[in-house]
């Protein structure tokens, strides 16, 4: 006769035996088996959330049935026809700019002969050259700009930059004749402007002005260089009479401002020229005016 399991057998027994395999159910049955979860509703949400679902479930189905509105259609239609219009103006005028600027290009190139060796004849004809072409130049602006009248501002910075840049040109190019200032009036003549719809703007005037006495410095020390004594006289002289004028002037913090602090610059290097030279007894009089 086999004697009884005890208790420590039968609990090895029970760990050492196989797990039997977990049962396994429908789709079905685990829908049944699974707790169901309750969404809140609607009825449930506080008022002013059920306020809120109404109405964004109405707007949405309204929309979806609704056609685009007619007026708002024929005044976007008409702001892509001024868009596009005024986009191919632009084009148009930056093509003309970009020969103006082509054209100032060469006639600077040709007033840089002015610090060489080189007839002055012949530096201010090849720069009066390129003025001629400039100022047809500027004849197509005007007549682009008679197709759309009163927008002269609008389409200004287009050119802004490269009236300056001639406006210095030929100022430099008419101090070097005449030994004076070049007036706006005179300006916008060499350029075939008009005070009217298209005209020669005050600030770029000035501005290209202020570009001009950049010039001075290396010319006086070329010209010193080459033995001609008395042209920092005459370079200071105008230097001076200028920068008096543009303190006449209430300029604000701009661009046109940090320019003409740039002018004094260029006045004081002048000056260092002239002096450099009367100290030397070089200047032409001095000399003698002082031993007699």
């Amino acid at each position: 006769m086999r004697p009884a399991p005890t208790a420590a057998l039968r609990a090895a027994a029970f760990l050492l035996s196989p797990l039997p395999p977990p049962p396994t159910f429908s789709a079905a049955a685990s829908r049944l088996l699974l707790p169901r979860r309750r969404f809140p509703t609607a009825t449930f949400l506080p008022l002013p959330l059920r306020r809120l679902c109404s109405t964004s479930t109405s707007a949405s189905g309204s929309s979806s049935g609704s056609q685009p509105s007619p007026v708002m259609d024929a005044q976007f239609e008409s702001f892509r026809a001024q868009l596009d219009e005024s986009s191919t103006l632009r084009d148009r005028i930056r093509a003309v700019v970009s020969e103006v600027e082509s054209a100032s290009r060469v006639a600077s190139a040709a007033l840089l002969l002015v610090h060489q060796p080189v007839p002055l004849a012949d530096v201010l004809g090849k720069a009066k050259a390129q003025v001629e072409v400039i100022k047809g130049l500027y004849s197509q602006l005007a007549e682009i700009l008679k197709e759309c009248p009163g927008q002269y501002y609008r389409y200004h910075g287009d050119w802004r930059s490269e009236t300056q840049a001639v406006v210095s040109m030929l100022a430099f190019t008419h101090w070097l004749e005449t030994g004076g200032l070049l007036m706006h009036a005179d300006a916008q003549e060499k350029l075939g402007l008009s005070s009217g719809e298209f005209g020669l703007d005050v600030e770029d005037y000035l501005t290209g002005l202020c570009f001009m006495s950049n010039d001075f410095p290396r010319y006086v020390v070329n010209r010193v260089t080459a033995g001609d004594y008395d042209c920092p006289r005459k370079v200071l002289a105008f230097l001076t009479d200028l920068h008096a004028s543009f303190r006449m002037l209430n300029l604000r913090n701009d661009f046109l401002r940090k320019k003409f602090d740039g002018m004094k610059y260029d006045l004081r290097r002048v000056e260092e020229v002239y002096y450099d030279v009367k100290i030397r007894g070089l200047v032409p009089g001095e000399s003698k005016q002082e031993a007699a």
